[in-house]
């Protein structure tokens, strides 16, 4: 049986809470700087869109983090929302050791 750890800090909490707001920067400000639409970037603080990898690139860039900071967080979404769907997980077919 698959145990549900904490519920992680999703990409769009971690840019609006360590990034947006402690730096002064509105979602359009960095929109604009990465080129992309400010609805790209709400979507993201909303938790309506997944990261990307070239979105993740773009932030490490901007904010002077590594691409894989994002990735890494978007992951520990993803798998947390997939062990919360997935409830009957037969046992190890194959014992190791």
């Amino acid at each position: 049986m698959i145990t549900v750890d904490r519920e992680p800090t999703t990409p769009g909490e971690i840019l609006d809470e360590e990034f947006l707001k402690p730096l002064n920067i509105t979602q359009k400000q960095l929109a604009d700087h990465l080129g992309c639409d400010v609805k790209v970037i709400n979507r993201i603080v909303n938790n309506r869109t997944s990261i990307s990898a070239e979105m993740a690139v773009k932030l490490g860039s901007a904010l002077g983090t590594s691409p894989e900071f994002w990735l890494n967080a978007q992951q520990a979404v993803d798998i947390y929302q997939a062990k919360r769907k997935v409830h009957d997980i037969p046992d190890r077919l194959i014992q190791v050791g």
